[in-house]
């Protein structure tokens, strides 16, 4: 064989080498669309329930796509985002200007678009005769500032309920003898199961239409009534979380959910964020017993005879 023979079947071997890894890549490209392919999504552990059901049903409707949602603490959750494990997260906050500075100089882009309103719920023992709290009561207890003998436990030390609290009470350590972290909302919702002296705090979503590996313990919990007694319209009053206390803005205690998208791309995670802030996604919500950000329009169809 030539030379010239040589060169022009090398070429044909490269030729061939390069047209099926386009075709490769193109294929790969095609598995990840708004409604196909897989996406990996790190989501604060607070919000399971209600994730979960949206995920069902949006992997029911589109069956060839598989949104893969790893559940972790609110700040695993931040670590992942930012050192680029992950490029679509679901927290209860959005970025700081420093995150933000972070993700744009890996040119990437963040779109934070909130999809609900999750309640801060107090729960006691269904035995417990304390169903009743003030806001600055509650500051009291988060700050040690009490006499009391009620523990008050909540989730992962890690987690954003921590991280909302220490916010809400203006204490960035909870030293009381009297406050305890323990691992997870199930487990929170165990002891107070079996403490009467006990306060959790816990995410709404974790009450409504429980799983059968916890429907006992919420059996056998009360969610507590707030009083705002700072607020000039709904002061006086204690108010228990509802759609409609929190649409009001009459219970206190209440954070947003918002999807974090850095993909840059119209692919999954795209699909996923959009079917979250979307109809489907929002009814949903409204029927999780949360607050939808955008309430769904219901029409109705009178006929004459």
């Amino acid at each position: 064989m030539n030379k010239g023979i040589k060169l022009l079947a090398f070429a044909t071997v490269i030729t061939v080498i390069i047209s099926c890894t386009q075709k490769v890549k193109s294929k790969s490209d095609a598995e990840d669309t708004v409604n196909s392919g897989s996406v990996a999504i790190a989501a604060d552990e607070s919000f399971k329930p209600i994730l979960d059901e949206e995920a069902y049903v949006f992997k029911a409707i589109y069956t060839a796509a598989d949104p893969r949602i790893n559940y972790m603490t609110e700040n695993r959750v931040l670590r992942q985002l930012l050192n680029d494990s992950v490029r679509v997260g679901i927290l209860s906050r959005g970025l700081d200007s420093n995150e933000v500075h972070i993700i744009k100089k890996r040119t990437l882009t963040a779109q934070v678009v909130p999809f609900a309103v999750d309640a801060v719920a107090l729960i006691v023992n269904k035995n417990s005769n304390d169903t009743t709290i003030t806001v600055s009561q509650l500051k009291k207890m988060l700050n040690g500032d009490t006499k009391g003998t009620k523990n008050i436990v909540f989730d992962n030390p890690n987690g954003s309920l921590v991280r909302y609290l220490k916010t809400f009470a203006g204490n960035i350590n909870f030293n009381g003898k009297n406050i305890y972290a323990l691992k997870s909302n199930k487990e929170v919702l165990n002891y107070v199961n079996l403490h009467t002296d006990a306060i959790g705090i816990i995410g709404f979503s974790w009450l409504n239409d429980p799983d059968e590996d916890y429907k006992q313990a919420v059996d056998n919990v009360q969610i507590v009534g707030v009083k705002d007694e700072g607020s000039k319209d709904f002061g006086k009053e204690y108010y228990k979380p509802s759609q409609s206390t929190l649409d009001l803005n009459q219970y206190p205690l209440s954070r947003k959910l918002y999807v974090i998208n850095c993909t840059g791309k119209l692919g999954l995670g795209r699909g996923f964020q959009d079917f979250l802030s979307g109809e489907r996604g929002q009814r949903i919500i409204l029927k999780s017993g949360l607050l939808p950000v955008t309430i769904p329009q219901r029409n109705i169809n009178v006929k004459e005879n």
